[in-house]
């Protein structure tokens, strides 16, 4: 029934706009801060979160799969992400706070804030993950008062072309 309200009511999609603007003004300030202060560098945090990853009360690492992530891709592509931390955060503000490709931002703001989760920061995660995880659910209508009405009409259409199979096919007998 929930599910229902958020994917379909009209009053439920002025909710989600409130908290789509929220969540994507935070993305999209973070995002810019660290693009506009000069050289970003996420190697030493990168480095700190492998050497101390989050442990569990018996002193086991938490989070092993994201440990190896970090140790064996992200810290020796180090260039990448502090191209794609920056950026990424900017542009999933942007999309959030336009609603265009709505559930796409929501998808990639929620992997970073759980990059930053398993990571042991909390910080605003937890309450960005929660705001994610409304604005996902919701599909759509997260979007219905932005520019998804009119980009999420067009993508179906240009996808339903890609996927045309009325093409005839000869069967021989």
């Amino acid at each position: 029934m929930f599910n229902k309200f958020l994917r379909e009511n009209k009053i439920a999609a002025y909710i989600l706009t409130v908290i789509r603007l929220y969540v994507g003004y935070e993305f999209m300030l973070a995002g810019f801060e660290k693009i506009s202060g000069g050289k970003f560098d996420v190697t030493g945090f990168l480095t700190g979160v492998a050497a101390h990853p989050v442990l569990s009360p018996t002193k086991a690492v938490e989070y092993p799969t994201y440990v190896s992530f970090l140790k064996h891709f992200a810290i020796p592509n180090a260039h990448l992400f502090n191209v794609l931390v920056p950026y990424g955060e900017f542009l999933v503000g942007v999309g959030l706070i336009l609603g265009c490709l709505t559930t796409v931002a929501a998808f990639f703001g929620l992997v970073m804030n759980f990059s930053y989760v398993f990571a042991g920061v909390v910080s605003s995660n937890p309450l960005d993950i929660l705001l994610g995880v409304i604005i996902l659910a919701a599909g759509f209508n997260a979007g219905r008062i932005g520019l998804d009405r009119w980009v999420i009409p067009f993508v179906r259409k240009f996808a339903a072309k890609g996927n045309d199979t009325t093409h005839s096919v000869k069967h021989s007998a």
